[in-house]
Parts: structure tokens; sequence; C-alpha cells
């Protein structure tokens, strides 16, 4: 049986532009001391935000990695050199760059607003002989079911529009009504969960916004919620098919 929760003050931190953008990385660089490190094909995880006014990361390359930008709150712009323009993304958006060969980009987050990027490590061997590639997915283009007391949003998962080459990922975001809640793990993947709005009650402690939430070899996790609880969720592979990035550098 394995839990493991994170909680923000466990996490790496950072910012740019003295402050005017804040990070808080449930999995950060191998150089900034968080708790996690790189597993499965997740390579690097972080909650960035303005605290106050929009500020920007300027022009910067990429390459190999499928780069994912999940606007939580409020929005953001981004400029990359395929497309050669600005282009506006709105809370619930998401974006994906497949960096491929090369490209370089810059990201402006709005006043008052929050994204998770999200870097994904496909098989290296592969993907750094292509042509970068773009693609932008707004939020009404994803499937959202209603249970009796949660919404499930789909995000990377069956009849989802996002295209990506990492292996065997799937995405949702929860919003769950107070109530008794559970989620079921699937068998041969490993579940990571992080809590963007309210909390949850497990067992008996409160799990509070901004937990980062690592579970595997467990059926389902059990969970209370007493106030509405916004959940993000990304289902990846205990075992891959290729050498991550991290398996070759032995993060």
């Amino acid at each position: 049986m394995a839990i493991e929760f994170i909680e923000k003050n466990k996490q790496a931190s950072g910012n740019f532009n003295n402050g005017e953008i804040l990070e808080n990385k449930p999995i950060g660089f191998p150089q900034d001391g968080g708790l996690l490190k790189p597993y499965s094909n997740l390579f690097y995880w972080a909650h960035a935000w303005t605290p106050n006014k929009k500020s920007t990361i300027g022009l910067h390359p990429h390459q190999g990695f499928e780069i994912c930008s999940f606007v939580l709150k409020g929005n953001i712009n981004h400029f990359d050199t395929k497309q050669n323009k600005w282009i506006s993304l709105s809370e619930g958006d998401v974006q994906i760059i497949r960096a491929g060969n090369g490209i370089s980009h810059a990201e402006e987050i709005d006043e008052k607003s929050e994204i998770f990027q999200i870097w994904f490590d496909p098989d290296l061997s592969k993907t750094l002989n292509n042509d970068a590639t773009y693609d932008d997915y707004k939020s009404d283009q994803f499937q959202a079911i209603e249970y009796e007391n949660k919404i499930k949003k789909i995000i990377k998962g069956e009849n989802s529009p996002m295209i990506m080459d990492s292996q065997g990922i799937s995405i949702n975001e929860y919003l769950f009504q107070p109530g008794d809640h559970s989620i079921d793990i699937k068998s041969d993947f490993i579940h990571s969960l992080f809590i963007i709005s309210g909390s949850l009650i497990y067992e008996t402690s409160k799990i509070d916004k901004g937990t980062f939430i690592k579970l595997d070899n467990i059926p389902e996790i059990n969970f209370k919620v007493t106030e509405f609880a916004k959940v993000f969720e990304i289902i990846s592979p205990k075992k891959l098919s290729y050498k991550t990035y991290s398996n070759m550098r032995q993060f």
C-alpha cells in the first residue's frame, strides 16, 4: 500500500521576475530540492501564479519533452517560434508543445492567474527527430461527465481531442460536492493528484489545498469532502516501453 501526501511546504518553490510569478513544484528539477523526483513519464510539475500583476517569462528553448500548460484561473498569453504569434488561453484551456527537435516560447501570465505547467517525458529517441508541433484546446472541447455528487472532466482519455506522444497518460479534473467520495486506482499505473481548491478528509486527517498526492498499489482511495473541492489527476504507467530522460540521467 502506497499513499504519499506532499504538503505545499515540502514541495520545491521558485519565482520569476523578483516574485511577480511564484511557483510551487510538486515535481521539481533535480536541483530544486523538493521531496519528489521524476517518476513514470512525469518529469516536472509546477503550480505557478501571479499574486499581483501580469508578468512574462521570456523566450526560452525546449527540445524533446512535451510541455503542457493547464489554465486553472484567469488567462495566459503564449508565443512560440513555430506559430510566430501570441495566442490567449483562458481558464480551463490547455496547450501542448511537442518540443521535438527544438522550439522556443514565451509565456505571459495575466494578473491573479494560475496555471499548471507539466513536462511529460516521451521516447526521446523518437521525438528528438520530429519537428516541433503545438496544439491548444478550449475548455468546452473536453467531455464533462456529471455524477450524483461530482463532475469528472476528461482532459486526456476516452473521447478527448488531446494528442500526446508520452505513453499511457490519462488526465482528469474533478469537482467534488460535499460528501463521501472514492477514486479507483489502476493496478499498473500511478495516480498523481493535486488539490486545486477546497480540502479533503482522509481517515482522520485534513488534506489542504495545494497538497500533492501520489498513489499506487492500492485499489482505491476513499475520502470525505466538507466543501466543494477541485482535484486534478494524472494517471501514468508504472512501466514504460522506453527509457525516459530521467532514467538515462539516473535522477
